[in-house]
């Protein structure tokens, strides 16, 4: 028998206000939200252990929210309001689920290409430039995103929002700087920063063994640690007026040169 939730001041459906707009709710709980089909769908392709399904019936069908009962999951009707109060944004598709997290540890990352490509962000604040990176990552179909010296949690509303969902299906590790370099050094990637000072131009370099492209925040760059553990220090030639642009952009230029140089594969 289906649940039904109809009161915004549930106890649970404070719980979950609660993660939805706290990081220290989120690690203390090791659990966030997620919300819309595709982010579902997503969720569930890569991985992600679903424990409870939430579901505003005008919008998302019983017949639907029944079908995910194959994941042995709790299922709960809730009402408009308590949908609204918990929905981050407007077309959810009344769908809302409490997903548990993942470690993301550089020890649990799979690379399984003989010959990966990576990128790796250091300490990205934003999150719609997190989300950004994520889709380039997984338009390239490049093997892995490390995220050195994170400032953000991985499960903000927000990130997952601009992701479009591909926070849940690309290999994801988070660790310091310091802890990253000696993860690619022992399995003998090629490093490349992109930083503007003493830099050589992207394109005149080879991707084709065991890449990590790195990139830093507009605002800081890269730290003096990956300079010194670069095999190259690389920049895209600026053409207009200012010397920088968006880590998300340039990230894609870099990244795209290397699959050019992989033929795609």
């Amino acid at each position: 028998m289906i649940k039904a939730i109809t009161s915004t001041q549930n106890p649970l459906i404070k719980q979950l206000v609660l993660l939805k707009a706290k990081s220290r709710e989120r690690k203390k709980k090791g659990q966030f939200l997620i919300e819309g089909k595709r982010e579902l769908s997503l969720s569930i392709k890569g991985g992600y252990k679903i424990e409870t399904l939430l579901f505003y019936p005008d919008l998302f069908s019983e017949s639907e929210a029944r079908a995910m009962s194959q994941y042995e999951i709790d299922i709960i009707e809730i009402s408009k309001d308590v949908f609204q109060k918990l929905a981050h944004r407007d077309t959810t598709e009344g769908v809302i689920a409490i997903v548990n997290t993942k470690p993301h540890t550089l020890e649990e990352l799979k690379l399984t290409s003989k010959n990966p490509l990576i990128l790796v962000a250091e300490a990205p604040e934003k999150p719609g430039n997190i989300g950004a990176l994520l889709r380039t990552a997984d338009a390239a179909n490049i093997d892995a995103v490390i995220i050195a010296n994170p400032k953000s949690d991985l499960y903000n509303p927000n990130i997952i929002r601009s992701s479009i969902g591909c926070v849940f299906t690309t290999e994801i590790a988070m660790a310091s700087t310091k802890d990253t370099i000696d993860f690619l050094k022992k399995y003998n990637f090629n490093i490349f920063s992109a930083i503007l000072e003493e830099s050589e131009l992207y394109h005149t370099q080879n991707y084709t063994l065991p890449t990590a492209i790195v990139v830093g925040t507009e605002a800081t760059g890269l730290t003096q640690e990956w300079r010194n553990a670069s095999k190259a220090n690389i920049s895209i030639p600026m053409q207009g007026v200012i010397d920088s642009m968006n880590v998300s952009v340039a990230a894609g230029i870099l990244i795209f040169e290397a699959k050019r140089q992989r033929d795609f594969n």
